[in-house]
């Protein structure tokens, strides 16, 4: 059974890696994701790069320092003018808009009658910027009344920041939680894609042996179980060979891209409207920068990649088997999409459900039972790994416990899937429906 089940993994293995498409995919894909990196860090340092000019009309004589230059806004003042004729100079000179500010008995009056005219909708993040600077000068004149001199003022706009620290007395940092969360989500994700990606092949390829009737001679000498289990092993280690292919050449291709043409890739990290929210707010004070990097080298890596490793083999192979009994029980790819989405939900829940709850509470029931159920839990568990195991981390008993549920679940849908495989593999010109699949699971 050994030998046959060896034969099966080197003839799935070799078809795959001498296959044309995989050999232009494995050369071409990396190419494709380092010009991907180098053209959004190029288009990111363009939009960067484009600086709006806003005209200020100002009436009331209130708002006389407090429109100050930005990296990415300018401001001109314009004076002695009616407000159409400053419409129209802002027009005519391409300015992004008209900040117009009336003239008052008072500044909350003024403030009132504030408007900023654009040729069209105006960027959110303008009219935060605007709204910021009418509030912090209405607050000040409102403290002001009440015997708030202007020094006192800028001491009470001082932002309090809370000291973070453990029982133990180590400094801590917020949101490193958050991006604890997203280091494993990207492993979880990585799951996800390889499971969507590879376990479609495994289905393509039983669909093609069966249609061709090549499939009849196949089993006349091997068990369908030994081929099925051949197939998923064979396909699975095809594809670890490319995507180790795919993050060695990308990763040597990215830095000599940086080297020669010297793109800074960190226009896109500094965008903030691209970065995650779990990055947002991080302070750019290097002993803070230090204490970040610290808690991030303090993840247990050894415990993540090896962990990552068991769910990603075990993840794979119950979705494949899905994908194995899949391919058997139809005659074209067109037959399976009634099948497909049910397949694809529980990794889809996974990743979406995943980060809601990791993000907000790593131990709340939610993530836990998730991290527990067979079908999400290569995912979510990943999420809640980095924190490590025991005390603050997750419980020891509910690693094991996913891992032992996830090799009975293995166990139950590949004999399940080895029962469809058995008896689809040899139907022809009919499409099954799920009773009919439930049926095939009794015989």
């Amino acid at each position: 059974m050994i030998n046959k089940l060896r034969l099966i993994i080197k003839r799935e293995y070799l078809a795959k890696v001498r296959n044309k498409s995989f050999i232009v995919m494995t050369i071409l894909s990396p190419i494709l994701i380092v010009g991907m990196i180098v053209l959004i860090a190029f288009l990111t340092d363009i939009n960067d790069s484009e600086k709006r000019v806003l005209a200020v009309l100002d009436q009331s004589d209130y708002f006389k320092k407090e429109f100050q230059a930005t990296s990415s806004t300018s401001y001109v003042q314009l004076n002695d003018i009616s407000l159409e004729a400053a419409k129209d100079s802002t027009i005519t000179m391409g300015f992004y808009g008209l900040i117009y500010i009336p003239k008052g008995k008072n500044l909350e009056q003024a403030t009132n009658g504030v408007y900023l005219f654009t040729q069209d909708n105006p960027n959110t993040h303008v009219i935060g910027a605007m709204e910021s600077i009418f509030q912090k000068r209405l607050r000040q004149e409102r403290l002001e009344e009440l015997g708030v001199s202007s020094e006192q003022f800028s001491g009470i706009e001082k932002q309090f920041e809370i000291n973070l620290a453990t029982f133990d007395g180590e400094k801590s940092v917020k949101g490193i939680n958050e991006i604890k969360a997203f280091i494993g989500g990207m492993f979880g994700y990585a799951i996800m894609m390889f499971i969507i990606i590879y376990g479609g092949f495994v289905m393509r390829s039983v669909i093609e042996e069966k249609t061709s009737r090549i499939i009849e001679v196949i089993i006349a000498s091997v068990k369908p179980f030994q081929l099925m289990l051949g197939k998923i092993i064979g396909t699975s280690l095809a594809g670890i060979t490319q995507f180790a292919i795919w993050i060695v050449s990308a990763s040597l291709l990215l830095f000599i891209v940086v080297l020669v043409f010297d793109i800074d890739l960190g226009a896109i990290a500094a965008d903030t409207s691209m970065a995650s929210p779990a990055m947002q707010g991080m302070p750019q004070i290097d002993g803070e920068m230090m204490l970040y990097a610290k808690e991030i080298l303090n993840i247990p890596w050894v415990l993540l990649v090896g962990s990552f490793l068991v769910y990603f083999i075990l993840g794979y192979l119950i979705y494949s088997s899905i994908y194995a009994a899949i391919g058997a029980a139809v005659d074209n790819e067109t037959d399976t999409q009634q099948f497909i989405f049910p397949i694809i939900l529980p990794l889809m829940l996974a990743i979406y459900i995943g980060f809601f709850s990791v993000f907000s509470n790593p131990h709340g029931p939610i993530a836990v039972g998730f991290s527990l159920f067979p079908l999400t839990s290569p995912i979510v568990m990943l999420m809640r790994l980095p924190g490590g195991i025991g005390e603050g981390g997750v419980p020891l008993w509910q690693l094991l416990l996913s891992i032992v549920l996830l090799i009975i679940t293995f166990w139950g849908i590949v004999s399940l899937a080895a029962k469809i495989y058995r008896i689809g593999i040899l139907m022809y010109g009919k499409r099954p429906t799920y009773r009919e699949l439930f049926r095939w699971l009794r015989y």
